[in-house]
């Protein structure tokens, strides 16, 4: 891998763990709370769990959002990485609002929003190179989990 190649490829991957991290960093209080005071949907897993998963897949994230960078030039690439960044900060604010406001059901309908980036994201992703899209199905997976999870705490805790 030329030099040029892997800095891309560390640029997005650390950009995008950033994001999760310092996010984990902001609602570390408020997932906390969560964990204590909220009744929680069945097949909730456990809370180990969410971090080991988030790391994978900010990692896929990363790398896939590197291999759209280092095609050409075109307007396909420049609405990728638009689409990329809309996604990532709605994932940012996501678990602010659901857990440091815990306002479940405004986080249900941003979650749903973040979805349907996450899905755009994929078809765009798919015109430039199939691989980059797939690396993203995990993640669209993950976000749909999340919306099960997220509804049941919503209709639990109201």
């Amino acid at each position: 891998m030329r030099n040029q190649n892997r800095k891309k490829y560390v640029f997005w991957i650390a950009l995008t763990e950033a994001v999760g991290l310092l996010a984990g960093l902001l609602t570390r209080e408020g997932t906390e709370i969560y964990k204590l005071t909220i009744e929680k949907p069945p097949l909730s897993p456990p809370a180990i769990l969410f971090p080991i998963v988030w790391t994978v897949l900010y990692a896929l994230m990363g790398v896939s959002m590197a291999m759209v960078n280092l095609l050409p030039a075109s307007k396909y690439r420049s609405r990728a990485a638009y689409i990329y960044i809309a996604q990532l900060v709605f994932n940012f604010f996501w678990s602010i609002i659901f857990f440091n406001l815990q306002a479940f059901g405004f986080a249900f309908i941003w979650l749903v929003a973040l979805w349907i980036l996450i899905l755009t994201m994929i078809l765009v992703f798919r015109k430039l190179d199939s691989t980059a899209a797939y690396l993203q199905i995990p993640y669209l997976v993950w976000v749909s989990f999340a919306g099960y999870l997220n509804f049941g705490v919503w209709l639990l805790n109201k």
